[in-house]
């Protein structure tokens, strides 16, 4: 393992040594601010920016355009909320250097099909504001059926962020679908071990940052190419155990603090390491897969809830836009 020399001014400039630093926001000044490589975005963020006056520019933009036009009821409203994710996604490529993550609706979480039609309308949608799909990530969520969608995009060059993974068996799926990146969710995975044991937890122990650690190794040691992008902290000490993941993408409070941090921080995660691990080949297929993460009552319960409030949050900001531009909601 490396240290980072003592001489850095703070702790988020030794973690970009180690690993690609990813704003987890839709707040643009957040990002000017901490200069991270990519940012991610889903319904909950978007609906919150939206709701800041600073953001309604993005919204009225979106519904101007679609003043005139052959769409109405629903139609019109989906087209309005696509309009407004591109929007969001097109103003963050001009800050990052890397890349965008914007999600499909959750609603189609166990729909392969929907999931490739809107993944495809979104990407063409990017491809008409002139921004190449190597620079946008379609994020899905990691369902059987998710996982599936994302394979048939992927090799048709339309690359994925696989959320909402809670679990080994859904980030061997992934890797197995040749998916671009994953979002193991650590600080959902803590708080679930944290409430159903009364206990705390913190650094190695936490069993948030023992989950990626375990899909890194996996990855590594045997080969696969789909990134790790640990998602979802709670304090930055899960942050620093995860020190040399692929990625981590991190909510703006995050990020200050590791900016104002001046502690040294040592690389935890490493490929030659992870290579040397002692860990055994899985093969999944679908009822296996089905049957280890219904097994695994943490992961079932999280992906299950994020999916629910990730769609609560779609239906939300379906009404803010509709109460915005006079249409009905179906």
């Amino acid at each position: 393992m490396n240290d980072a020399s003592s001489s850095a001014t703070n702790q988020l400039d030794q973690l970009k040594r180690f690993t690609k630093v990813v704003a987890d926001t839709g707040d643009f000044e957040s990002m000017r601010e901490f200069e991270p490589q990519d940012a991610t975005t889903n319904p909950s963020l978007i609906l919150a920016a939206s709701g800041q006056p600073q953001y309604s520019y993005l919204i009225e933009q979106a519904i101007g355009e679609h003043a005139k036009g052959g769409l109405s009821g629903q139609q019109r409203l989906d087209s309005i909320i696509n309009r407004v994710l591109i929007l969001f996604g097109k103003e963050i490529l001009k800050i990052v250097p890397g890349r965008v993550s914007t999600e499909v609706d959750a609603r189609l979480s166990f729909d392969t099909a929907g999931t490739i039609d809107l993944a495809k309308r979104l990407i063409g949608l990017y491809a008409d504001e002139g921004i190449e799909r190597d620079r946008v990530l379609i994020k899905i969520a990691s369902t059987w059926e998710g996982i599936r969608a994302a394979e048939v995009l992927e090799k048709e060059g339309i690359h994925c962020n696989l959320t909402l993974l809670f679990s080994l068996p859904q980030a061997i799926a992934c890797a197995e679908a040749k998916v671009q990146l994953i979002s193991p969710f650590v600080g959902r995975i803590y708080d679930w071990y944290k409430n159903s044991t009364g206990k705390e937890y913190s650094g190695a122990d936490d069993p948030g940052v023992q989950s990626v650690g375990q899909i890194y190794d996996y990855y590594k040691k045997f080969g696969y190419k789909t990134e790790v992008m640990g998602a979802s902290f709670r304090n930055i000490g899960q942050i620093t155990e995860l020190a040399g993941c692929d990625l981590l993408t991190i909510s703006p409070n995050l990020l200050a603090e590791l900016q104002a941090g001046t502690d040294p921080l040592e690389q935890k995660l490493d490929e030659a390491t992870a290579k040397q691990s002692d860990v055994e080949k899985i093969t999944l297929d679908e009822k296996t897969f089905r049957f280890q993460l219904n097994e695994d009552a943490m992961a079932t319960e999280k992906t299950a809830e994020g999916i629910r409030k990730f769609a609560a949050d779609m239906v939300k900001l379906e009404q803010l836009i509709s109460e915005k531009a006079e249409v009905p909601v179906a």
